[in-house]
């Protein structure tokens, strides 16, 4: 599955690795996938099924202004 980096940066910056936020910002692909990019997200101390827990839903709360208009 693929993850915009933001979503990581986010869930680390919430779970008070702010440093860790840091290294995956630099370290990381815009899209993470979490099959190839696994060792990267083990070095953040990033678990796949942890993150996938944590992500939305869907997009809506994520759109500036919503959607359409």
């Amino acid at each position: 599955m693929q993850i915009d980096k933001q979503q990581i940066i986010e869930f680390l910056k919430n779970r008070g690795d702010s440093s860790k936020a840091g290294q995956a910002e630099s370290d990381l692909p815009d899209k993470v996938d979490t099959d190839k990019d696994s060792g990267l997200l083990e070095k953040l101390g990033v678990n796949p099924r942890d993150l996938l827990g944590k992500l939305p839903g869907g997009l809506g709360g994520k759109l500036p202004g919503g959607l359409g208009g």
